[in-house]
């Protein structure tokens, strides 16, 4: 029997099938970064989905935020962990999962790939978890693949995945294996030939999961999870597009949620529902779209803050992106005393009491 998620208030409360799993895999956009992050519409989007797999984590501590807020929000146990830092340069990120604890436990072997060629910029991070009801295990790795200057750029990481995909089956013969995350590449290219040709597939195959910068319009299908076909049988599959639930338009949501719309797979007879925002994530969603952002809000309204006026705001503009309003003592005429009355003003995203 598949799954059914109630509308309206109730919606935030799911009722669950025997041995059920959705596993759902998402960039959210610099997740831990000083950037206004929705987290109550990151929570709503996150409870669609029994296990989730994340990319573009920056702050660990980003996640454990988001496990509360979905603990509040679904009024269930949640539990999450992350990868340690990795990157080749000053830019890194983080992996991480998050599971339902009703739906998903941990097994074992949390481990970040040992990519003794050096070819990932981001080595691949994997886990095995447990279906509670049925006992079962599998395993679920994440990657985030560079991007780079071109499809070239992406194409050695795309390659090394074929034999990433192999070293998990040998780890864990016994267990079927899922590959989640930001490809940067479309299922249909020529360079997944050699994983193809180990036995996993792609869960999505049509669509695209990138948010355009045009309301209602999504770019590129980037984002996937591969599964062992040999081992696995989908009852579904799709990307969730999460501007249509949230009470923010397109451009907000692509700013203080993600550029990116989470795919998933269901297992088990499992089937999702997509649910609207409930009423006290509208009020939340209400009181981000009327504060001023330093990143994204245009010189008019950065001129009401204190002691900005349109000279400083252009500044403002010029000088992005800020990581926190502190920087702005960067900005001629703005000192400590003047920066401390615009946070007190209580306008600044993220900055209110």
């Amino acid at each position: 029997m598949p799954r059914i998620r109630l509308a309206g208030l109730l919606a935030l409360f799911p009722l669950f099938a025997q041995a059920d799993v959705i596993v759902g895999s998402w960039n959210i956009k610099h997740l831990g970064w000083n950037n206004d992050k929705a987290m109550p519409q990151v929570a709503h989007v996150a409870n669609h989905f029994d296990l989730l797999a994340v990319q573009e984590l920056m702050d660990p501590a980003a996640l454990e935020a988001l496990e509360g807020e979905l603990e509040a929000l679904s009024g269930e146990a949640w539990s999450s962990m992350a990868s340690h830092a990795l990157g080749r340069s000053a830019y890194e990120e983080h992996y991480g999962f998050l599971w339902r604890e009703r739906e998903v436990a941990y097994e074992d072997g949390a481990v970040v790939f040992i990519d003794h060629g050096d070819v990932f910029a981001r080595e691949p991070y994997s886990a095995r978890f447990r279906d509670v009801e049925s006992g079962e295990a599998f395993t679920l790795a994440t990657v985030h693949v560079v991007y780079g200057d071109s499809v070239g750029d992406r194409l050695p990481e795309i390659a090394a995945l074929a034999d990433y995909w192999q070293w998990l089956g040998e780890v864990h013969p016994q267990t079927p294996r899922l590959l989640a995350g930001d490809f940067n590449l479309p299922p249909e290219h020529p360079a997944w030939r050699a994983l193809r040709e180990r036995g996993a597939r792609p869960a999505i195959t049509e669509g695209r999961s990138t948010l355009a910068t045009t309301a209602g319009q999504y770019a590129s299908l980037y984002d996937n999870l591969w599964y062992d076909a040999g081992r696995l049988a989908p009852d579904g599959q799709g990307i969730l597009r999460f501007p249509e639930l949230l009470p923010l338009a397109h451009q907000a949501a692509r700013d203080r949620v993600s550029d990116h719309a989470p795919v998933y797979l269901a297992l088990n007879g499992a089937a999702l529902v997509a649910t609207q925002a409930g009423s006290g994530e509208l009020v939340a969603a209400q009181r981000l779209a009327s504060c001023i952002d330093l990143n994204d809000s245009d010189a008019t309204r950065l001129a009401e803050l204190p002691h900005v006026g349109p000279a400083r705001a252009a500044d403002i503009i010029a000088g992005r992106p800020w990581r926190v309003p502190s920087e702005l003592t960067r900005i001629a005429g703005i000192g400590d005393g003047r920066l401390g009355e615009i946070q007190r003003s209580g306008l600044l995203c993220g900055d209110r009491g």
